[in-house]
């Protein structure tokens, strides 16, 4: 199994230390031959935030690039942005629960607590970016 998740795109801007990349994702089923005709296949456009160090070559906007990461960093992506938030409005779900019998009271504070994560993660989120950081190549013509 490959150390590395790669996915083709377009650089859509340049600027500021930063590249932006537009990229494609399609889930498994959305290249079968019937996938128009049938609901679960879907595509999404995305603009990835690449820091300028991950770049190999000089790029211009409307460059074909790959973008790479390692499975570690998506890992870890997933963790802090599914993971944790799950276990922390679970937990506070059912904390809020058992100590008051009051549904609505746990569901609101279980919702409640992930403000403070969220916004906890916004103000890291320059540490967390240069821990994180995608690999981009330029595909040659």
């Amino acid at each position: 199994m490959s150390e590395k998740i790669t996915h083709s795109g377009i650089v859509d801007s340049i600027g500021g230390g930063r590249v932006m990349v537009r990229i494609t994702q399609t889930s498994a089923c959305a290249s079968c031959k019937v996938a128009g005709h049938c609901n679960a296949s879907e595509s999404k456009e995305k603009i990835i935030d690449v820091g300028r160090h991950g770049c190999r070559g000089e790029l211009k906007v409307g460059d074909v690039v790959m973008v790479k990461v390692s499975r570690k960093v998506a890992a870890q992506a997933l963790l802090l942005g599914f993971g944790v938030p799950f276990v922390i409005l679970v937990a506070v779900l059912f904390a809020v629960v058992l100590a008051t019998s009051d549904e609505t009271t746990g569901a609101l504070s279980a919702i409640g607590a992930l403000i403070p994560y969220y916004i906890a993660l916004f103000l890291v989120r320059d540490k967390i970016r240069g821990k994180m950081s995608f690999e981009v190549e330029k595909v040659p013509a």
